[in-house]
């Protein structure tokens, strides 16, 4: 009787795993590029709500945020309520909202000019804090900021740079007697 149970188990086991076979990831671009454009078009991914814009999400984060660390969150500079809270919240909205795989948040960002998913949470617990803090979020000003720190940061890289390895071509003499 306790091998007819555990045949079972595992039978019911394996089939509720074998959906999870065919979920890999993709191995073209093309196959990206379709995932991606349906991604964008999603108001919900995997059961959450995908803002559209940042004005959504300072909406929704005022939803999701209770009153008591909302009232920390805004007592503390901008710089360090965005600088604290990077690798909680803002790998929490980075994550959930979809910014590495495209959601329409992400994708709304991208058309703005904010490219790297870091940039974008930082963007927007920025905004967050300066509207509980009833100051203009400026998102044209951030936006600037964050691509003038991205130029200097690949300035940098490039200036900074080492090449690790340099191939020079030899250059034969020409055998047809020219």
């Amino acid at each position: 009787m306790k091998e007819k149970k555990w045949l079972l188990l595992l039978v019911l086991l394996t089939l509720a795993a074998g959906p999870s076979w065919g979920q890999k990831p993709p191995e073209t671009e093309q196959e990206f590029d379709e995932g991606y454009q349906q991604r964008i078009q999603m108001e919900y991914i995997a059961g959450v709500y995908i803002p559209k814009d940042i004005s959504d999400a300072i909406a929704q984060l005022n939803k999701l945020v209770d009153r008591e660390s909302k009232a920390k969150f805004k007592s503390v500079s901008e710089d360090e309520a965005v600088h604290k809270l990077y690798f909680s919240f803002g790998r929490w909205i980075t994550l959930n909202w979809g910014f590495y795989e495209g959601s329409r948040l992400s994708d709304a960002l991208r058309r703005m000019g904010v490219y790297h998913p870091d940039d974008m949470s930082q963007l927007i617990i920025r905004s967050f804090h300066r509207s509980l803090n009833q100051k203009p979020i400026d998102v044209k000003g951030q936006v600037e900021a964050i691509q003038a720190e991205q130029k200097k940061r690949l300035d940098e890289r490039l200036h900074q740079g080492t090449i690790l390895y340099e191939e020079k071509r030899q250059v034969k003499p020409d055998s047809s007697g020219q």
